[in-house]
């Protein structure tokens, strides 16, 4: 149970590093007469630097073992968070940012590494299931104490809880004892020939590439609903926070679905469930998002409510394909995951056209192109 407890809290640094800070968005905007493409750039950033941190942190954990790397990484986190609360302008935001990410991307890219490393079979996709209930309550919890720290004071201290609530994982992570894995050998340029193993293993990298852009309505709508709901629906920042939470909990009522269902429904059929319900739920913001605050919101909660669903079921499937470099592949999961999710998150602050209808037109994307890789696979094999 510690074990499961601290993959969680590992989990949840992506969205607790982000989530939290939304409703200050528009704030920030003001103070600093910035757009909403510029702010957004604290967005943009982060992912790009965390997803390219991931891949850095995969491999060193399969060379030196995972409670280094966490112990590292927890702790830039921190200094990340110290710096956010430190900023005088975007830029000085955007690069504490950075540093914020390198941190989170080192607990992030180890969730799934511990996960497979500890579990298997059907039990690690029941706690990969547990995890997706519990994590989506910090997307449902942090964009509340974002906006009751905005009330009471100033945006600063958003980034100071950040801080202090990493605390519990650092204490668990030095209380950690290192899992035994099979680790790899060599220096820098052997833990990166690695990688080249990995993008020889055809059923792995399409099931993650296919997988990650499943999330591209998901994450357009992190980039996008602070103005939709704040600006463009007029509500305050409190308001928003409980829509956002209602989001989450679709999220968090997916992966108690998918708990219960993948006991008695095999895997391929709840995939198919789930991405038909992506589908409806894009097809449904078409046609209603830009209607009000209700109309976006109930065909997103559709959207998270399937994502939930399908995410642990779907990594499962794709961690099944490796044996060998289990840091490195966690990392690739994740490094797609979330490359996908900054770029659009800055797509949809662009202007290009309606968020709600930009927000479809991706959920729309990320349904196809996985059915597409399924299809082309057939069955995916398990590589021993």
């Amino acid at each position: 149970m510690p074990n499961l407890l601290l993959i969680m809290l590992l989990a949840a640094f992506p969205a607790l590093s982000t989530d939290m800070y939304l409703p200050a968005l528009p704030t920030l905007q003001r103070l600093w007469g910035a757009s909403v493409a510029e702010v957004n750039l604290s967005l943009l950033f982060f992912f790009l630097c965390f997803s390219l941190f991931l891949l850095i942190h995969g491999p060193l954990s399969d060379r030196y073992g995972r409670k280094p790397v966490l112990v590292t990484g927890i702790l830039l986190f921190m200094t990340g968070c110290l710096l956010c609360a430190a900023s005088r302008s975007i830029t000085q935001l955007v690069l504490a940012r950075m540093v914020q990410a390198t941190g989170a991307a080192g607990a992030a890219a180890l969730a799934l590494a511990l996960a497979k490393d500890l579990y298997s079979g059907l039990k690690r996709q029941k706690v990969l299931a547990y995890i997706g209930v519990i994590v989506p309550l910090c997307p449902m919890l942090a964009p509340m104490l974002g906006g009751l720290l905005l009330r009471v004071v100033s945006w600063r201290a958003i980034f100071l809880v950040q801080c202090v609530l990493a605390l519990p994982a650092l204490y668990g992570v030095l209380r950690l004892k290192e899992p035994p894995f099979e680790r790899t050998s060599g220096g820098p340029l052997a833990m990166l020939r690695r990688y080249r193993v990995l993008l020889g293993n055809k059923p792995y990298m399409v099931l993650a590439l296919s997988f990650s852009l499943m999330s591209a309505g998901f994450f357009s709508y992190i980039g996008g609903s602070a103005d939709i709901f704040i600006t463009g629906f007029g509500l305050s920042e409190q308001a928003y926070a409980l829509f956002f939470g209602f989001n989450a909990l679709g999220l968090m009522l997916g992966s108690l679905l998918a708990s219960r269902l993948c006991v008695g429904m095999s895997p391929s059929a709840l995939i198919n469930v789930t991405l038909a319900g992506l589908g409806c739920g894009g097809a449904a913001m078409l046609v209603t998002g830009g209607g009000g605050p209700w109309g976006f919101a109930l065909p997103m909660f559709a959207v998270s409510l399937f994502l939930g669903m399908n995410r642990p079921i779907s990594n499962n499937m794709i961690l099944d394909t490796v044996q060998r470099d289990v840091g490195a592949a966690s990392a690739v999961m994740t490094f797609a995951n979330f490359l996908v999710g900054g770029v659009c998150m800055e797509i949809v602050s662009l202007g290009l056209a309606p968020k709600p209808l930009l927000i479809g037109l991706l959920t729309l994307a990320g349904t196809v192109v996985p059915l597409a890789a399924l299809f082309l696979l057939g069955h995916p094999r398990r590589v021993r």
